[in-house]
């Protein structure tokens, strides 16, 4: 009988915007042989667009092949296997945001996430996307996380992992002025549970320490600048932690990273977008993962964008892809030995 351990993980793979850094980085990843040991890919994408950008990059072997399936349940192992959303040609316009890019980018989405409901694929892992040309009556979210979790109907915190950090954030991709209303103390609630659970389910820390930052300079300096972190950021810390949770704080931003106390905790929660993205992207912006927790399926994607300025000219790197798929196995893996030890635990 095979041993569940053994079975290789099948990753779904969107090829997010056709005219970006997406297929470069995808190909550049699993033109390493040694990808295909740890998982099977499938990819929703095109494999006509494949050719095209594989063409482009002197620095990979050109023998890679793609193996064209119709369903997610016929992929192989060993082998780049692609679900062709169109048999038509595609107009691939490098660098430039285009409606038929938007579309392919939208397709690629709904289709993979059918196929994770359907039990088809094990995990997630999404391509850049444009905010913008993928706008449609049946796409209106700012990003990945929102639509995702409005595809699973759960809670869900945006998760910047490297191997130096993990930075939750809060608001997700929110204008600074909305960021004081939107910080309720149920939204701040949830987002500190939902990264406590993150932390000892995906991650295996049994009991993970929790930072969780000002929004005020100064956390307000006692009252002189402001009272918003004593009187609503702090009292939900001292909620979470009567439930067991180790979360402390709010600690102002600037002198939290810049004494390096961030090593002393396991999880930081950003209270807005680059609170938490511009100290992640310098300590990590080849190598960051974005992990949406809170979801009943595994979901990363590189912390980079499109790459508009770069795409097609072979300047791309694959780390932070390559660093998606290979988080997005273990947090599987992670994720089933809590469940199967958490499923009787002894009275």
């Amino acid at each position: 009988m095979e041993n569940k351990q053994e079975k290789k993980i099948k990753v779904a793979i969107t090829h997010g915007d056709i005219n970006g850094v997406g297929y470069e980085v995808i190909l550049k990843t699993f033109g390493d042989s040694r990808m295909y040991d740890i998982c099977t890919p499938v990819l929703y994408g095109s494999t006509k667009v494949a050719s095209y950008h594989k063409k482009l990059l002197v620095s990979m072997p050109q023998e890679m092949t793609f193996t064209g399936i119709h369903d997610a349940l016929e992929a192989q192992d060993n082998k780049f296997n692609v679900i062709n959303l169109t048999p038509d040609e595609v107009k691939i316009d490098l660098g430039k945001s285009t409606e038929i890019a938007g579309r392919l980018s939208r397709e690629s989405l709904n289709r993979a996430c059918a196929d994770l409901k359907a039990g088809s694929v094990d995990v997630l892992v999404t391509a850049p996307i444009n905010k913008r040309n993928i706008q449609a009556p049946d796409f209106d979210f700012p990003g990945h996380t929102e639509y995702l979790s409005h595809q699973f109907d759960c809670s869900s915190l945006m998760f910047m992992v490297c191997d130096r950090i993990r930075i939750g954030i809060v608001t997700n991709h929110l204008a600074l002025k909305d960021v004081p209303n939107a910080l309720t103390h149920n939204l701040l609630y949830d987002k500190m549970m939902l990264m406590n659970e993150s932390l000892k389910r995906d991650f295996g820390i049994t009991m993970p320490k929790i930072a969780v930052l000002a929004l005020d300079p100064h956390a307000g300096d006692n009252g002189v600048i402001g009272d918003f972190d004593m009187k609503v950021i702090k009292p939900v810390i001292d909620e979470v932690q009567n439930k067991g949770v180790l979360a402390y704080g709010p600690f102002p931003s600037d002198g939290f990273f810049g004494s390096s106390e961030f090593n002393k905790f396991d999880g930081v929660l950003a209270l807005y977008h680059d609170q938490g993205l511009i100290p992640f992207k310098l300590m990590s912006f080849t190598e960051g993962v974005n992990y949406t927790a809170g979801l009943p399926y595994v979901r990363t994607s590189p912390a980079h964008g499109t790459g508009y300025d770069i795409a097609g000219k072979d300047k791309a790197s694959e780390q932070s892809f390559r660093s998606a798929v290979y988080l997005a196995c273990k947090i599987l893996r992670n994720r089933q030995e809590y469940d199967e030890l958490t499923a009787n635990p002894l009275k």
